[in-house]
Formats: C-alpha cells, sequence, structure tokens
C-alpha cells in the first residue's frame, strides 16, 4: 500500500520512518524542502506539494501544526483534495480544533474522500520508537480499515466517536498534561523552599497516588535544569487556546485551563516559547527567585 504524508516536523518524520518499516511505501510532503530531502534519502519518494502526495495514494496522513495550516494542505490549491481520488481516506493526525475538523471532513465528503481525525499524544520520543497514544474520531468502518496502519506508529489507537470526537480527546489530554506539570512545578517548589530536596520529594511520591506518566517524564527534566524541546510551550498555547475555544462553544468550563494559559503565555513573552512544557517550572521559578533543580543547560 502507498501512503501520502505531509507535514514532516519534530513528529511527522519518526512517524514516515516507522510507516516504511512497516512495509509502507510512503509519498512526503513538506514545505521545508530540507526535510523532504531528508525522508527522501531514508527512501521515501519526495513530491512537491500535497496534492502531488496524494495522487496514487490509497491513504493520505497530515501531521500539521494548528487548523489553518490543515486547511490549506488538504482544501486549498495544490492541496489533497486536488490529487485524492473518491474513495480514498484522509487521516489527519494533526492536532486540531474538533470544529476544524469538521469542517474539513465536510469539505472531503462532497469529493468523496473518507477521513478520520487521529491526533496523538506522547511527543517525539514515543513517535521516534512507535508507541504514541492515538486518539480518532469519524465513521467506525473507516477507522477499522487504517487501524493496522496507526497501529504501524503507536502503541494504541482508540475510536473515540465521530468526527471532531480524536480532537476533543486529544484536547481533553493537554489539558491534564498542562494543569499535571503546573501542579508539579508548584508542589517541587514548595519542597525546594520549605528545604526539603525536590528529588528525594520525587522519589517518595512517584509511586503514590501523585504519582503520573507526566511526573516521571517531566520531573528529571526540571531537576536537570533540561528544557530541550519534546512538545514546545508555543504548541500546548495552541492547544490551549483550542480547549478554550472549544469549551465556550460548547458550555463547559475551564478555569484552571485559562489560568495556566496566562502562565505559557508569561513564558512566552519571557522567551520561552519554544522551549519543552516542562519549562511551565520557570514561572514558578521567577516567582520564587530559585530554580527547582539544577541551573538550566544552554541558556
Amino acid at each position: 500500500m502507498k501512503i501520502g504524508f505531509i507535514g514532516l516536523g519534530i513528529m511527522g518524520r519518526p512517524m514516515v520512518l516507522n510507516l516504511m518499516k512497516a512495509g509502507y511505501e510512503v509519498a512526503v510532503y513538506d514545505i521545508v524542502k530540507e526535510n523532504v530531502e531528508q525522508m527522501a534519502a531514508r527512501g521515501a519518494e519526495a513530491k512537491c506539494s500535497a496534492k502531488e502526495a496524494s495522487q496514487d495514494c490509497e491513504v493520505i496522513i497530515t501531521m500539521l501544526p494548528n487548523s489553518p495550516h490543515v486547511k490549506a494542505a488538504v482544501l486549498g490549491e495544490d492541496g489533497v483534495l486536488e490529487g485524492a481520488r473518491p474513495g480514498r481516506i484522509l487521516i489527519d493526525m494533526s492536532s486540531i480544533a474538533p470544529a476544524a475538523s469538521r469542517e474539513i471532513w465536510e469539505a472531503c465528503a462532497k469529493k468523496q474522500v473518507q477521513m478520520i481525525d487521529a491526533p496523538v499524544s506522547g511527543g517525539e520520543p514515543k513517535a521516534i520508537d512507535g508507541t504514541m497514544s492515538i486518539m480518532a474520531g469519524g465513521d467506525k468502518a473507516v477507522f477499522d480499515k487504517v487501524y493496522d496502519i496507526l497501529m504501524s506508529m503507536g502503541g494504541s489507537a482508540v475510536y473515540c466517536g465521530e468526527i471532531g470526537a480524536g480532537n476533543t480527546t486529544k484536547l481533553a489530554n493537554q489539558v491534564i498534561v498542562a494543569l499535571n506539570i503546573a501542579a508539579v512545578s508548584e508542589a517541587f517548589m514548595l519542597s525546594k523552599k520549605a528545604g526539603v530536596d525536590p528529588q528525594k520529594v520525587f522519589e517518595a511520591i512517584r509511586g503514590g497516588l501523585a504519582g503520573s506518566t507526566v511526573m516521571n517524564a517531566k520531573v528529571p527534566m526540571i531537576l536537570a535544569g533540561n528544557d530541550k524541546p519534546g512538545f514546545k510551550i508555543d504548541l500546548h498555547i495552541k492547544d490551549l487556546a483550542n480547549a478554550l475555544e472549544t469549551g465556550h462553544e460548547t458550555g463547559a468550563p475551564l478555569p484552571m485551563t485559562a489560568g495556566v494559559m496566562e502562565i505559557l503565555q508569561n513564558l512566552r513573552a519571557d522567551g520561552y516559547g519554544q522551549s519543552d512544557h516542562s519549562a511551565i517550572c520557570k514561572y514558578y521559578e521567577k516567582l520564587a527567585g530559585t530554580t527547582i533543580g539544577t541551573e538550566e543547560e544552554g541558556m
């Protein structure tokens, strides 16, 4: 089977490699020419547009930053819908607003192209080792058709409901992750200011009720002063903006999300937009006048 893949960023490149490892032929496109060349050197077929990357492919995957980028790649000039034939399947694995997923799905339906939204969680490390969590929305029959493709990139793929349900699930995930990192930062600053070694606190509580995947992944980075991006603050701002917009549309109260959004905006203003979202700790360090762990590296 031949797959068209559009979007070769931090996540897209390892996803393409895992698809090829699973035996799929992959045609790739990205607006950054160097990304296309890098994937072509690894065995992918280089294309010059989203339209070209969609031609002669049974399945097309998009992995792009936000709603406008997906709309441009799918609906725009030289886009997916200009290249994909009727009966083809679009899997949008970007994290975008659920309303945008529904808009794109409606346009695809008019061209007789099937679509599911299937955003991912796990960041670059899990994209590399093929263990991402994938949450999907759309027609269940379409999800079933592409399940094996999804599982070549992920450790789990769960059907969540109608179109947009995947992105709604991803927004819930991103709310939990952001609030968790903020809670961890607040708690570990408390221990530091009270004179208790944060490393010892981590060791003591990680196996209890407060323990979490987020804590295990982000506290070692915080303690080491390492904010090399696996998932950038700028991207988390985008996700929380989509969450707040969806909350306003649906009447869901999100006061804690709004509070963390202000922390992220403050960090962006201080120059941390391209840092890992574990840099939420920097907000607390600025207020407290001390670091939780060691001094940050390379800053």
